[in-house]
């Protein structure tokens, strides 16, 4: 799968360092899987929601959640953004 948006996994790392890793590691097993439904994508990250249209992934064992929208016809996942927990509780889709 193509992640597009690559921009805002580099700018939410300069801001917290300690999320570069996971987000590198995360990006990786992405752009290596084929996912042709949700139910792929919770194979490969069981901690991953549904929320409306977006999809929400825990980063750096649930400190961070990067919410997406995911394309499965294409193989496309758009990153929206990169969240604190903090800002997730507050974020609405």
């Amino acid at each position: 799968m193509r992640v597009i948006s690559n921009k805002t996994l580099v700018d939410f790392a300069a801001r917290y360092p300690d999320a570069g890793t996971p987000l590198q590691m995360w990006r990786r097993t992405i752009e290596a899987g084929f996912f042709a439904c949700y139910a792929d994508l919770k194979q490969a990250f069981n901690a991953t929601d549904k929320a409306g249209k977006f999809y929400v992934f825990d980063i750096a064992g649930n400190k961070y959640r990067l919410i997406a929208a995911v394309h499965f016809d294409t193989q496309k996942l758009y990153v929206r953004h990169v969240l604190t927990h903090k800002e997730y509780d507050k974020w609405k889709p």
